[in-house]
């Protein structure tokens, strides 16, 4: 069986509906046979699908509050890690991981490129580090769903070279499909919704739930009651991420139309003339809502988000702070960074709450998934990258003991790879690979 007919076997066993030009997949429904053909067993017996997502942030983060330690009362968070206290018993922070290949290379770009991969990253016009975790997974997991994984990112990505001779592509992807490319990402909330929901063609500025009403009113009537309100729950969602995405994709066809008129790309124009959302509060929390959608309905496991680029231009007038990104981390023991490191945690949290709430069986699709939170270096002001911020949430299907402190900065530098935290969730997920980047073995404590 071919790889699309195997893909479009398991897709027919998949609850959708479907309309005019587009296809809405369906979160599990405990009345229907969902991911088997045969009829649903026990809910205890269920077996659900695992999914990973990654979470990016550059430059570093305020070191005097990004802390977690154990009491006797649980998990103490420092306060740039505030918004996750909810969320702190399904949590793992972990601190001093590093990678090795982006030390003693120069700053930033060799800094990013491999953050997901170890790789060794070459200088110069031809790209060369390796393949992101997430696409290694995907390429050999991705299969059992429509889409083998979403590349989400909140800026445009940027060219030509830094003064280091390390490509700016390098500063601009995470997510790479191989050695020489980047997986092409999608920053247009309109454009990733599109694709999640299949919405094509001339009615695609209709609305979704309009095209499928009288499947989901039919499913409704032959759910349970325990479906009927999920169900609900889930096309109320749909039509609120939808009544906000047609706001934006007005936006964005004017800039088409700008970009047009000027005989130029939207690629090369700034923030919102090139139709981004100006409020990038509310792009981060779209793509958020996509990714939390795609896991919910299965029509992905493996997604990543580049909240923000390496050297980024974006500021946050909404958190009174000044000073843009890329600047504003050369002062990161200020409380303007600390401010801004509290919001990117806060991105995390939103995306935890969200799927934490949405029911899979006597767990949350958070509980069968892995959020990854990582930074590319430590500190903005020294460039370090000897030890990166990074988290996790979920318990990957009860793989993940979660609600701990890990510190491996004084383990010796072979027992501290990020690589051997990315090879030990591969193994989790259900690939058993040997090794991965630079490591060889798992990481061990985890």
């Amino acid at each position: 069986m071919t790889k699309s007919a195997k893909q479009s076997h398991l897709l027919s066993r998949r609850m959708v509906l479907a309309g005019a030009g587009v296809t809405l997949a369906l979160p599990w429904l405990e009345s229907f046979p969902v991911w088997g053909e045969e009829p649903a067993r026990e809910v205890e017996d269920q077996v659900f699908p695992k999914r990973f997502g990654v979470m990016f942030m550059a430059c570093g983060i305020n070191g005097d509050h990004w802390w977690a330690k154990e009491s006797e009362g649980g998990m103490e968070l420092g306060k740039s890690l505030a918004p996750m206290e909810p969320h702190k018993e399904k949590m793992n922070f972990i601190s001093g991981l590093f990678n090795k290949n982006a030390t003693g290379v120069g700053i930033h770009p060799g800094q990013t490129g491999n953050i997901l991969s170890g790789a060794s990253l070459q200088k110069g016009a031809e790209l060369r580090g390796g393949i992101s975790v997430d696409q290694v997974l995907a390429n050999h997991l991705g299969q059992e769903t429509a889409q083998p994984s979403l590349v989400l990112g909140c800026e445009q990505p940027v060219t030509g070279y830094h003064e280091t001779n390390f490509s700016m592509a390098y500063s601009s992807h995470i997510s790479w499909q191989n050695a020489t490319s980047p997986v092409p990402m999608e920053v247009y909330p309109a454009l990733a919704f599109d694709s999640l929901m299949e919405n094509r063609g001339q009615k695609r500025n209709k609305s979704v739930l309009d095209r499928v009403k009288e499947q989901a009113t039919s499913l409704s009537l032959q759910a349970s009651s325990n479906d009927r309100a999920k169900l609900d729950e889930y096309l109320t969602s749909v039509r609120e991420v939808e009544k906000r995405i047609e706001r934006i994709r007005r936006e964005q066809d004017k800039a088409i139309e700008r970009a047009k008129n000027r005989g130029t790309s939207v690629v090369t124009m700034q923030r919102p003339d090139n139709g981004l959302p100006e409020d990038i509060r509310e792009h981060m929390r779209l793509m958020c809502d996509i990714i939390a959608m795609a896991f919910q309905t299965d029509k992905t496991r493996f997604a990543s988000l580049l909240l923000c680029r390496d050297i980024s231009g974006l500021f946050y007038p909404f958190l009174d702070v000044r000073k843009a990104h890329h600047s504003g981390s050369h002062d990161d023991r200020s409380d303007d960074w600390e401010k801004v490191s509290r919001y990117y945690c806060s991105q995390v949290a939103y995306l935890t709450e969200k799927l934490d709430a949405m029911q899979e069986g006597t767990g949350s699709v958070l509980d069968h998934s892995c959020l990854l939170f990582v930074n590319n270096m430590w500190s903005g002001s020294k460039h370090d990258s000897t030890k990166l911020p990074l988290f996790t949430v979920g318990g990957l299907g009860g793989t993940l003991e979660t609600g701990r402190v890990l510190n491996y900065i004084e383990k010796g530098d072979d027992n501290r790879k990020l690589c051997s935290l990315y090879l030990s969730l591969m193994h989790r997920m259900g690939l058993p690979a040997e090794s991965f980047g630079d490591a060889e073995t798992q990481l061990a404590g985890l």
